[in-house]
């Protein structure tokens, strides 16, 4: 017995062990490329893991789905109601909520729908604020990473907050991380998708917005350098807890 504790407590130290009394948080991440790209549930359940926290994550999620799309599909709304889920996280469509018309159109209706559903089945949504592409969105005048990013933060920060819902902020710490480092690689070479720099600053954001603890000094670090990834657990802490 004496064995079993000490070990316990070496891998707490370690890589996290979590109590047995910690309760098990269940989240669904409900979204597309930008979400299972790097697997961003996967990482973040490590991430949790050694942060000493017990989650089980599950994921729907499709190449340009949005979330319209979503309230179109029975697998999507099947894996919502057929189990017991303490958050949903809603990703949009990497485009849409940089655009007025399109989030009219498309994204603030899909979103009432899936949050009154997700509040049904007990659940409470997350809105996954994404980041812009690199080089903004020039068709729609959008000439820019900045002018981009502004608009995607106007779109969900409205409906959000239309809804009561929460955010978790990942384009804005996107925006500080570049800020503080401009040849910090969190694209991939299309200037969309996440690299795995990117996907752990998403991960380490919903680790503080869901435990409302810092993740600065977790040990996972997926491949990254110990000082790339405290930099990123950095920034995430400041985006979500204002900790200095």
């Amino acid at each position: 017995m004496k064995r079993f504790l000490l070990i316990c407590i070496l891998l707490f130290t370690i890589v996290g062990c979590a109590s047995p009394d910690t309760p098990t948080i269940r989240i669904l991440f409900i979204g597309n490329s930008y979400t299972y790209v790097n697997d961003l549930p996967k990482m973040f359940s490590k991430l949790a893991k050694s942060g000493g926290q017990r989650v089980k994550t599950a994921m729907s999620a499709r190449g340009g789905w949005s979330l319209s799309d979503h309230v179109k599909s029975s697998e999507t709304l099947g894996m919502l109601e057929s189990s017991t889920w303490d958050y949903v996280v809603l990703q949009e469509q990497s485009q849409i909520p940089a655009s007025d018309i399109f989030r009219e159109r498309e994204m603030n209706s899909a979103a009432r729908t899936l949050v009154s559903k997700i509040r049904d089945a007990g659940a409470e949504p997350i809105f996954f604020l994404t980041w812009a592409h690199l080089n903004g969105w020039p068709d729609m005048g959008l000439m820019g990473y900045d002018a981009m990013q502004y608009q995607i933060n106007a779109g969900y920060y409205g409906i959000a907050q239309e809804l009561n819902a929460i955010v978790a902020p990942v384009g804005v710490a996107w925006s500080s991380a570049r800020g503080q480092n401009p040849d910090l690689l969190l694209w991939q070479a299309d200037g969309s998708h996440p690299d795995e720099q990117g996907t752990y600053l998403a991960a380490c954001v919903f680790y503080a917005v869901i435990f409302h603890e810092s993740p600065l000094g977790i040990n996972y670090r997926g491949n990254l350098s110990r000082d790339v990834a405290e930099m990123l657990q950095t920034v995430a802490s400041r985006t979500v807890l204002n900790i200095p």
